[in-house]
């Protein structure tokens, strides 16, 4: 597996080598991830809920309702 990651991240590099512009794309996605994140917290925090008192399963679910 360790083999892959590496091969995996060498071809990234490679790809975002030939971008005119890879900073933006990283840029991009992580600003979509910290939305999501917030939504997540923001929809916890209006339930009275915690991370800790909320399961992967409903964490997922919160995710996948941020990306609409």
């Amino acid at each position: 597996m360790t083999h892959e990651l590496g091969d995996l991240i060498f071809a990234l590099v490679n790809l975002a080598a030939r971008s005119d512009r890879p900073e933006y794309a990283v840029r991009q996605t992580v600003g979509r991830f910290i939305q999501r994140f917030e939504y997540i917290e923001e929809s916890l925090k209006k339930q009275g809920r915690t991370f800790s008192e909320t399961t992967l399963a409903e964490m997922e679910q919160l995710w996948q309702e941020a990306k609409k």
